[in-house]
C-alpha cells in the first residue's frame, strides 16, 4: 500500500435523499467504497451578497486518489447545486485492512 493513495470526498448536499442517491450511484460506479452520511447539519454562508442560514445534510465518501477525479465529475454532474462543496481530504494513514478494502472494492470489475 502506497502512502497518501486514499482520500476522502466531502460534499454538501441539500439533504439526505440526495446524499444517498449521490452515494448510491457513486459506489455502483466504483467510484467510492462507502460513504458516511449526516443528515442534518445547518449551514451559514454568503451566497449572492446575502447571508444564508440553511438545513443541509454532509456526505462524505471513502476512496483512492486514482479515483477521486471520476469521483468529483459524476458528483458535478448529478448534484442539484450550481456550485457545490466537494473538498478532497488526502488520508495519511488508518487501518491497512480498511485501506485495503477501500482500494479491492474501488477496483472491483461490475
Amino acid at each position: 500500500m502506497i502512502k497518501n493513495e486514499f482520500c476522502l470526498a466531502y460534499i454538501t448536499v441539500k439533504n439526505k435523499i440526495e446524499g444517498q442517491y449521490i452515494s448510491k450511484i457513486a459506489i455502483d460506479k466504483n467510484l467510492a467504497a462507502c460513504g458516511n452520511l449526516f443528515p442534518e447539519i445547518q449551514s451559514i454562508y454568503k451566497w449572492k451578497k446575502k447571508i444564508n442560514i440553511e438545513k443541509e445534510s454532509v456526505l462524505i465518501l471513502k476512496t483512492t486518489n486514482k479515483k477521486y477525479k471520476d469521483l468529483e465529475s459524476l458528483i458535478l454532474k448529478i448534484h442539484s447545486y450550481d456550485t457545490p462543496c466537494i473538498i478532497k481530504l488526502s488520508l495519511d494513514d488508518g487501518n491497512k485492512n480498511f485501506l485495503n478494502w477501500i482500494n479491492e472494492t474501488v477496483n472491483m470489475k461490475n
